[in-house]
């Protein structure tokens, strides 16, 4: 039993760590999403003349938002789950169902990470956002066209932090399976807006 705590201790300080930073880039994600959709309200329908860039700026911070929020959420368990099943079975079972689950989610993700890099490094990754630049120099007088490759990065990212992720659930499980429960520590679940 101690021998799984100690391998748990360090992945779940290494989650934690990760998972917060990605939450505050998640954070940042958010707001400029919402100010690149405001823009476009405003000049779409206010002036009258829709810019090319705020759409495609929006769905950039949407999917890394996504892909760095969703494992604190799989973490605290705030996905939509039935748990009525496991609820209904004796302790034991129901404890060796959710360590099931888990191991096919984890096939599942190892799965997603080939189909992630695939995005990335593959055909669709080659191409350049239609609207997207970087100035780079400071005089505004060069820029760089962002690659496709670095908004599909946002799903590989995301992949492997939810691996991480349920690793540690599947060790947290077996713990608990094993009569350790009382012996994890809580997973930190902060109030909305307290990061």
């Amino acid at each position: 039993m101690s021998g799984l705590t100690s391998v748990l201790a360090p992945i779940a300080y290494v989650n934690e760590t990760a998972l917060r930073l990605g939450r505050a880039v998640g954070v940042v994600a958010m707001a400029v999403m919402v100010i690149a959709i405001l823009i476009q309200v405003f000049f779409r329908y206010v002036l009258g003349n829709a810019l090319p860039w705020p759409d495609e700026a929006a769905r950039f911070c949407m999917l890394w938002m996504t892909g760095l929020m969703a494992p604190t959420a799989f973490r605290r368990g705030g996905f939509v789950a039935i748990d009525m099943v496991p609820q209904m079975l004796p302790r034991v079972f129901g404890q060796l169902l959710n360590i099931f689950l888990l191991v096919v989610s984890l096939v599942v993700l190892l799965v997603a990470v080939n189909i992630g890099w695939s995005e990335v490094t593959g055909f669709g990754g080659k191409f350049a956002t239609a609207a997207l630049y970087l100035p780079t120099s400071i005089g505004f007088d060069e820029w760089y066209r962002i690659p496709r490759s670095w908004m599909m990065a946002s799903l590989l990212v995301g992949v492997i932090l939810l691996i991480a992720v349920n690793i540690e659930l599947i060790l947290r499980a077996v713990i608990t399976l094993l009569g350790g429960g009382d012996m994890l520590p809580e997973i930190a679940d902060a109030p909305v807006g307290a990061e």
